[in-house]
């Protein structure tokens, strides 16, 4: 990334374009006018087109999970913007940067209960800041971000963002807004059943955060109707969908402990091939459990077919049931194709590697991590085929 060349000001009000003392270069400025009293000034860098990934899900249904498996792939830790807020929710790896989009709520946890909105609720969010800074970020242009708080409710003070090679944004609306949807190369949705939520938000929201069991409760019930409306549809824009349900294998379960999960894969999207099972195309179904692979009660299954998902041409990859030695992934792993992988084994290594992350013994942990490498393969399409665009270019 090139050196960065930083401005602000306290009175800018329109966008407005200056040549730096480098030929080379050419600085952007501008901010928008607030909607509240924050001020936010647009930053200055030079760099190369940043690729912008959305994930969207409900709140409490793993989106952290999936970007630490994400940013895994592409190596380095990710950890909070160095010498930054210590509530700040960004993290920073060296190719990857993740935003949580509740960054952008324009009302505090007060200022909603006031407006008697939920964080759901578009009036409770500001997309075009949202939108002005994810495009400046993909511009190569770096941004001083708003924080919002999840300890405190409140909104902090803004944070410094420069533009990555791969920039993540994650929250409740990564796909809601027009404008922002078109700026993403590749997008997820977490589909979660409301039986799973449920068990997920409890257990999060209890041992991290602190709430009380009726608290939670209360929260579901509020939001289940403004999730209805503006969350849940945005998962027909998505060009995967990992749906995670209730297992079908043990009858009249109420546990919620084994889980029957989905990888729906849009057909046509420019540089992502979806993954099969045996034979691309057909209907399958798999039950693999025998002396490759150790799996008690109630087993595991596998299905894999094409389909229809809001009109758009499908395929899907489920497992329902769980491993029992991760180790012995691979044998899974040799019987799918399509999956990015550098070397052979790469999908169980990685799942080795982080074999504590909630979701490791069953569909979700695989198939964060098979999107985590399909992801890592598509920005590297893209980026050589920008490169031998520019080089073409040069030629002419």
């Amino acid at each position: 990334m090139a050196v960065s060349t930083i401005y602000s000001t306290q009175a800018l009000n329109s966008t407005h374009f200056l040549t730096s003392s480098s030929s080379s270069k050419q600085v952007f400025l501008y901010r928008r006018q607030p909607q509240t009293n924050r001020r936010f000034n647009t930053l200055i860098t030079c760099s190369q087109e940043t690729i912008v990934i959305g994930l969207a899900a409900d709140s409490g249904c793993g989106k952290s999970t999936f970007m630490r498996r994400l940013t895994s792939v592409f190596g380095g830790a990710a950890k909070p913007p160095k010498g930054g807020n210590p509530d700040s929710n960004t993290l920073i790896s060296d190719t990857t940067t993740v935003i949580c989009l509740d960054d952008y709520h324009s009302l505090d946890r007060y200022g909603r209960k006031e407006q008697k909105v939920t964080a759901l609720d578009p009036r409770a969010n500001d997309f075009d800041l949202m939108y002005e800074q994810v495009k400046a970020l993909k511009s190569g242009v770096a941004v001083e971000k708003p924080i919002y708080n999840h300890v405190t409710g409140l909104l902090d003070a803004p944070e410094l963002i420069q533009p990555p090679k791969i920039l993540v944004i994650e929250g409740l609306h990564p796909m809601f807004d027009e404008r922002v949807r078109d700026l993403l190369d590749f997008s997820i949705y977490l589909d979660i059943s409301n039986e799973v939520k449920f068990a997920w938000k409890i257990q999060r929201d209890m041992a991290e955060r602190g709430h009380s069991l009726e608290s939670i409760k209360a929260s579901i019930e509020a939001r289940k109707p403004d999730f209805d409306a503006f969350i849940d549809p945005q998962k027909q824009y998505a060009d995967a969908v990992i749906e995670v349900l209730p297992t079908q294998l043990i009858p009249d379960d109420n546990e919620g402990k084994v889980l029957r999960v989905r990888l729906i894969m849009k057909e046509g999207v420019k540089y992502f091939s979806p993954v099969y099972l045996f034979d691309e195309g057909s209907t399958i179904s798999w039950i693999p459990c025998g002396r490759k692979l150790t799996c008690s009660y109630p087993g595991i299954k596998f299905n894999y077919e094409p389909d229809s998902y809001f009109d758009h041409e499908v395929s899907v990859l489920e497992m329902d049931g769980q491993f029992d030695r991760l180790d012995e992934l691979i044998y899974v792993e040799s019987h799918l194709s399509n999956l990015s992988t550098k070397f052979y084994g790469e999908v169980t290594q990685q799942m080795l590697k982080h074999a504590d992350f909630p979701g490791s013994n069953n569909g979700t942990g695989l198939f964060q991590t098979i999107v985590g490498l399909k992801i890592r393969d598509l920005y590297e399409q893209l980026i050589a085929n920008k490169a031998t665009a520019r080089a073409e270019a040069a030629k002419a």
